[in-house]
């Protein structure tokens, strides 16, 4: 290490004090474990498995493409979080992160809109693992469960939510082992699922990667929707969503900081290589699914799932993915439980949450923010009362139609995208206005004459891309099966509304900024 750098790098407990704070939470996560719980968070299995026929009904085969191209922008973003992590490696991340860039008010607003955002997601990630623990439970224990019926879904996330909490609230070196054990299933579930195929046998060459299926018209769109002809100017567009919604979470390495050694070199390493493999693995795992599809069409796997195409495997091995699948689901929920406790954990430390005295609360025997987990386990399952709104018909709202047969939990699922998609904007928004300000990073890990244009393009991906997720639309429109309409939009308002209120009545930011002075 060249003594510059030896120079401009503190020692953990050394920063944290010279940013105003004392070491509270155990510092026992190695590199492979902050990396572990960004990529479990991340989730290729998680990702594709949820959205995987949602891309391949609105792009086709060619949606495939858009993987490297979101990879590719994203990783501009990790670049600009990984020079804030080494800058100020504490919990609570993005929060942090506007909160010395700009300003406590600032701060505050993308804390209070990420907090939401991730918590919204421990209830939509946890409830996406229903179908399949109904499934292998039918299979194994001869149950009846139906995987639809609302009483099921409240109680296997409900259970998920609980189990994780737990785990995280016994130690961050418990989280980490969970979060270890997810990259070896989801290494597995992706990889053995492409070799799985191989050997059974694909159905199309490489050449079918690159077609369309002609999803871009109506009469050939196996879900119907009417892109007018247009694959590049409509379709793709819509495609694109099925990774936009997955290629995220790796910011949470930045989360857990304050309990990873070495946090200043080690976090960024971990974003980066989070977002790396995710999207190598996703690539694979969709590569192996689409030369796996039938010779009958894309349709067959549109509406059927992905079990469509893993049928032709042997009824143990569809069984053995089928675990693999569940435990990346758990795994995926734990990270994000731990991820959104750390930063009600950090606002509170600030005075900037109601009861925060009592959310900032360290467990003397585990050091782990217990209360705040309790807070990440109670506001998911409020989100999850959600799931008995389900409505049979279309219920008209203001100026638009909410869904029918579309339940109000899943509809959350578009918030917590266009919620982190939101803060993160404003956090690079925020360095960006750092830079024109005079700021020079001066971490461990700095973009150096990079800096600005690397800043710049992903301050206009985050923002043509949180454009294109909460977009309006009718129902009718290919845009619906992600953002149902105007629901999105209106959530994401509403969340920010509350917000502002808050803000403007308690003043929390006060409070944030005392701290500033203080330290």
């Amino acid at each position: 290490m060249s003594k510059d750098l030896s120079a401009r790098i503190q020692p953990d407990g050394d920063r944290l004090v010279a940013l105003g704070y004392r070491q509270e939470l155990s510092r026992v996560l190695s590199l492979f474990d902050n990396f572990s719980v960004a990529f479990s968070y991340l989730s290729p299995m998680v990702g594709i498995y949820s959205l995987y026929t949602l891309g391949l009904g609105t792009g086709g085969p060619r949606y495939i493409w858009t993987i490297p191209l979101v990879v590719g922008l994203m990783m501009l973003v990790a670049l600009v979080f990984g020079e804030l992590s080494s800058e100020y490696p504490l919990s609570g991340a993005l929060y942090q992160y506007g909160k010395y860039n700009v300003g406590p008010r600032f701060g505050w607003f993308i804390g209070w809109i990420y907090g939401f955002a991730l918590l919204a997601t421990v209830a939509s990630v946890d409830s996406g693992a229903v179908g399949y623990i109904a499934s292998l439970s039918n299979i194994w224990f001869k149950t009846h469960l139906d995987a639809g019926k609302h009483m099921t879904i409240f109680v296997i996330t409900g259970g998920i939510i609980v189990i994780s909490a737990i785990l995280n609230s016994i130690g961050a070196k418990i989280m980490g082992q969970v979060a270890r054990f997810g990259v070896y299933v989801e290494t597995v579930g992706t990889f053995g699922v492409f070799i799985a195929l191989a050997v059974y046998g694909f159905h199309h060459g490489l050449a079918f990667i690159f077609t369309t299926q002609n999803v871009e018209f109506v009469k050939t769109n196996p879900l119907s929707l009417n892109f007018s002809g247009n694959w590049w100017t409509a379709a793709a567009l819509v495609a694109v969503l099925a990774n936009v919604y997955i290629f995220y979470g790796f910011e949470s390495a930045g989360d857990i900081s304050e309990e990873t050694v070495d946090a200043q070199r080690q976090v960024p390493k971990a974003m980066r290589n989070a977002l790396l493999y995710g999207g190598i693995a996703s690539f694979v795992l969709v590569l192996g699914l689409l030369l796996a599809t039938p010779t009958s069409g894309i349709g067959g796997v549109v509406t059927g799932g992905i079990n469509t195409i893993l049928s032709v495997l042997p009824n143990w091995l569809q069984q053995f993915f089928l675990v693999m699948v569940i435990v990346a689901f758990f795994s995926c929920g734990t990270a994000v439980q731990g991820a959104g406790a750390r930063v009600a954990f950090a606002l509170a430390r600030d005075g900037a949450l109601p009861f925060s005295h009592r959310i900032r609360q360290i467990s003397v025997r585990y050091h782990t923010p217990v209360n705040a987990i309790l807070v990440g386990t109670i506001v998911p399952f409020l989100f999850l009362l959600l799931v008995l709104v389900n409505p049979a018909k279309p219920v008209h709202i203001l100026w638009f139609d909410y869904p029918a047969n579309v339940n109000a939990l899943y509809a959350l699922v578009s918030f917590a995208t266009s919620g982190i998609y939101l803060a993160f904007f404003l956090t690079v928004l925020g360095a960006l206005l750092a830079r024109l300000r005079g700021w020079k990073p001066s971490g461990a890990f700095t973009l150096g004459k990079w800096g600005m244009p690397v800043t710049c393009v992903a301050a206009l991906y985050l923002l043509l891309m949180l454009l294109n997720i909460v977009w309006p639309s009718s129902l009718s429109s290919g845009r619906a099966v992600f953002n149902y309409g105007w629901v999105t939009l209106l959530v994401m308002a509403v969340i920010v509304t509350l917000g502002a209120l808050y803000e403007a009545i308690a003043r929390p930011d006060r409070n944030v900024a005392r701290h500033r002075i203080d330290g």
